[in-house]
């Protein structure tokens, strides 16, 4: 089993290249669905542990988005996207052809809305894990939730389970007129890591 010290020396390079492929995805399908050119900063990769989730994104208790889904198949764990609530009112309106000003709590119209965005964002990083390595990589059906980013990151462990003790996260900027903020996490259970490099060639 791959200790956190091991991936951090040995394989963090190929999980950066990883986060960079999904995050390219990821900015190209946002800006087809939202009709704009939007330009994405340099992917922050990091793998820290799980408890260490809430202080790297922010304040704990900020009111945040997160887009919660399962990983099925060939690797198991959960996925996560999140947002402060400026990124998701600016999507939202957007996609509602709505002024940017609007500012009022999400309804159902609203969430549905965010958690097809999430699909598509998920999509393009397991497209890209799946496209690197040649795995099956199957998301489960998005859970959406508004909430503190300290109550939204302990969801995983009712929700899924925590399948390991670490997280590949990755910040990152998508610029348009406005900037929409997104942090993207990855929690495979400890033996997908092992399968993941495996199936990219990299000695174990």
């Amino acid at each position: 089993m791959l200790t956190l010290d091991e991936v951090n020396e040995k394989y963090f390079d190929v999980l950066k290249e990883i986060g960079n492929i999904g995050a390219g995805n990821a900015t190209t399908a946002i800006a087809n669905m939202l009709g704009l050119r939007i330009d994405m900063s340099v992917p922050e990769v990091a793998f820290l542990p799980v408890e260490k989730l809430g202080s790297a994104i922010g304040s704990e208790d900020e009111i945040i988005v997160g887009i919660l889904l399962g990983v099925e198949e060939d690797i198991d764990g959960s996925m996560m996207f999140l947002m402060d609530m400026a990124s998701a009112h600016h999507i939202v309106n957007k996609l509602m052809m709505r002024d940017d000003s609007y500012n009022e709590p999400f309804d159902e119209m609203d969430l549905s809305a965010i958690k097809e965005v999430g699909n598509i964002i998920a999509g393009s990083y397991l497209s890209a894990l799946s496209g690197l390595t040649n795995l099956t990589i199957v998301p489960s059906v998005p859970f959406v939730a508004v909430d503190m980013a300290a109550a939204i990151l302990s969801v995983p462990a009712v929700q899924f389970g925590i399948f390991g003790d670490n997280a590949l996260m990755i910040n990152t900027d998508f610029s348009d007129d406005l900037g929409i903020k997104g942090h993207f996490i990855l929690m495979p259970e400890e033996d997908s890591y092992a399968k993941i490099l495996t199936a990219l060639g990299v000695p174990i």
